[in-house]
């Protein structure tokens, strides 16, 4: 009778070692999880919504393996040049939904201004609505040069008919979103019409300058189709900076 309460006694004494084992490595493993970090990107100060981000912006910061959400941005360059769609708080993780890059409506600080048709000397064909344009002046009476320093933003090409252009079976900006930069290049090949009209999305202060040089007819704009480095880079033309004379 002994002999099988001593037998019982160390088959659970065994059973309660493996238990008390068992819980031991997976704390051991939890506190390894724990102590592991992951590298994300982080505001380096508070960011209001409509921002378009740079580098001085932004930083890495590690955080707990465990704290890891889906969504956290890991690289940086990925994100630089998007827009903040709502404000980022100081050491903020970024999350991917809280920027968009193919914003059409205007900036904090910007509207959309439709350019007269006088104004203008030449349209590049390719142009559609959420690419980047560089603005050139030329004329008599001024210096033919860069207008603005940074690209601007199209938002919205139109035919004489008032309708969008862009290839109607695979739209520019469908292609851009799922990032078919093959398709997007050639929806800038099959478009619908003659470019008549083009909105870009300016500074009150880059509005009255354009007014200023062309409303007299002494300087005219040539708006000119600037590949962003994502696009460069799918249709293997490089990660470099878009110089211009």
């Amino acid at each position: 009778m002994n002999r099988r309460r001593n037998l019982a006694i160390s088959a659970a004494a065994a059973a309660l070692s493996g238990v008390l084992i068992y819980c031991i490595h997976e704390l051991q493993l939890r506190q390894i999880e724990l102590q592991e970090t992951v590298r994300v990107v982080a505001s380096v100060r508070f960011i209001p919504a409509g921002e378009r981000l740079t580098g001085d912006m932004l930083a890495m910061k590690a955080i707990p393996k465990a704290s890891f959400m889906p969504g956290m941005v890991t690289d940086m360059d990925a994100v630089i040049g998007m827009e903040t769609v709502v404000p980022l708080g100081r050491d903020e993780p970024v999350l991917n939904w809280k920027l968009d890059r193919f914003r059409l409506l205007p900036r904090r600080g910007e509207s959309t201004f439709q350019i007269p048709k006088e104004y203008i000397l030449s349209v590049a064909n390719g142009l559609r609505a959420g690419d980047k344009a560089m603005i050139y002046v030329s004329g008599e009476s001024v210096e033919s040069g860069r207008l603005f320093p940074e690209p601007v933003t199209v938002a919205a090409v139109k035919t004489s008919a008032n309708q969008e252009i862009d290839d109607l079976q695979h739209t520019g900006l469908v292609s851009r979103a799922s990032g078919d930069y093959e398709q997007l290049y050639l929806a800038r090949r099959d478009a619908n019409g003659a470019i008549d009209a083009v909105n870009l999305n300016l500074t009150e202060e880059q509005w009255l300058r354009i007014d200023n040089l062309c409303r007299n007819g002494n300087a005219k704009l040539v708006i000119a189709y600037v590949p962003d480095a994502y696009e460069r880079a799918a249709l293997g033309a490089g990660e470099g900076e878009v110089k211009a004379s």
